[in-house]
């Protein structure tokens, strides 16, 4: 069984390789760097794909195209490809040892339908022209299938006898809402990176010279729209854009609030300290990695740091999750 552990965990860390250089596709704006799905103008490679690549600049040297953004969008592909591939791997030896795993495949089968419906918003991505739903879609479940892959990572480890936690039943429900908060801003931080609203307020903490500027929240979550367009084909307002990185700050703070919280009642229990340094360490770099790619203008390195930020942050709750409800 050390293989099908070690396998999980191999899947595992890639996961956060995949999210990560996600990250670093779409901010660097190479998420069209290659317009066909799964390959690049129908080659494996964008060597292949170069005449293609030349004539698509030739037409528009500025253009989403270049040899650059197709080499960034085909690795990232290539480690998702990976990833389906363990992926599957793991689901074919939790079913062929389902007596022996400690929680039978129903859970790997799960992240195998996970893996072919990311795979089928890959493709929606670069054939709907970066849909903000399908992107921020995408997203999500990049981050669901890091959180499923340690869970179960974390269940085939199982835990040594002689560990020492405090009983906190009592806390189930309060760090089941911190998963939650923390789900919810990743997914507003999502809906920011794709409508591009990551610099609709240039200031801090006032947000354009007031603390409560101009919104249109009417077009800023309909989701249902295409890039830069309202759910009638109008050019989505600047303010729209406003509405949706203010909604992200606020939500922000009360994430700031909660997990500052929570990562000092857990600095007070027994066998939970490593946990609250955790929460706690993860929080105050996230804030900093917000607030500094608003004063610093996104830059592309804090943006990526930013969004791994969160996936860390995020696993490091499915852990605490975890941990308090299979003491």
């Amino acid at each position: 069984m050390n293989f099908y552990r070690n396998l999980i965990l191999a899947a595992l860390i890639l996961t956060f390789g995949v999210v990560s250089l996600g990250a670093y596709v779409r901010l660097s704006d190479a998420g069209l760097g290659c317009p066909d799905w799964p390959g690049c103008y129908g080659k494996i490679t964008p060597t292949h794909a170069a005449d293609a690549i030349n004539a698509e600049l030739a037409v528009s040297p500025q253009g989403p195209v270049s040899h650059a953004k197709a080499w960034k969008e085909m690795v990232h592909r290539y480690f998702a490809g990976t990833l389906g591939l363990l992926v599957l791997a793991i689901t074919v030896l939790a079913w062929r040892w389902r007596r022996e795993t400690a929680g039978g495949p129903g859970l790997p089968t799960v992240l195998l339908a996970l893996i072919v419906y990311q795979a089928l918003l890959g493709m929606w991505t670069v054939t709907l022209v970066l849909k903000p739903l399908v992107v921020s879609g995408h997203l999500l479940g990049g981050m669901a299938t890091l959180s499923l892959l340690l869970w179960l990572w974390l269940r085939e480890r199982g835990q040594s006898s002689h560990a020492y936690f405090a009983r906190v039943d009592h806390m189930r429900g309060t760090v089941a809402v911190g998963l939650v908060l923390v789900v919810a801003q990743i997914a507003l931080g999502g809906w920011v990176s794709t409508n591009y609203a990551a610099l609709a307020c240039t200031d801090f903490p006032l947000c354009q010279g007031v603390w409560v500027p101009p919104m249109d929240f009417e077009h800023s979550f309909t989701l249902h729209r295409e890039l830069g367009e309202t759910a009638a084909g109008d050019l989505l307002p600047q303010t729209a854009l406003t509405a949706i990185h203010w909604v992200h700050r606020v939500m922000a703070l009360i994430v700031t609030l909660y997990l500052g919280w929570l990562a000092i009642r857990l600095l007070r229990t027994p066998g939970y300290v490593c946990f609250g340094m955790a929460v706690g360490g993860l929080l105050i770099l996230q804030v900093v990695l917000g607030i500094s790619n608003v004063i610093f203008s996104l830059p592309l390195a804090l943006a990526v740091a930013h969004n791994a930020g969160a996936a860390l942050l995020l696993a490091s709750m499915v852990w605490l999750n975890y941990r308090v409800r299979r003491r």
